[in-house]
């Protein structure tokens, strides 16, 4: 089943995000090489695509795991988490309709 993950950044945290994400960004190119990651991607602070030092707000992930618990596992394994970047982390069972 696909999970949506939505990560919600810490205040002034987009230093340590820099710092993380090439970790993070692994993760995600593994789920892709399984063919299970939907879509991944940052929620930048700003109306602007590069929103430079206003950072993110957080991220959002569409994977497909085997259950909402192996989901939540997986987002609290993730480096956005493990190194403080995200504040608070909701996992949800995700339907994909369109397209």
């Amino acid at each position: 089943m696909w999970y949506a993950i939505e990560g919600y950044d810490e205040e002034g945290s987009l230093p340590t995000r820099l710092a993380a994400r090439p970790e993070h960004l692994a993760r995600l190119v593994a789920l892709r090489d399984q063919g299970r990651l939907l879509l991944a991607g940052p929620c930048p602070a700003i109306d602007a695509e590069e929103p430079g030092p206003a950072g993110f707000t957080g991220s959002i992930v569409i994977a497909e795991f085997v259950s909402l618990q192996e989901a939540e596992a997986w987002a609290q394994d993730d480096p956005y988490v493990v190194h403080g970047v995200y504040k608070r982390v909701q996992v949800r069972p995700f339907r994909k309709v369109l397209p």
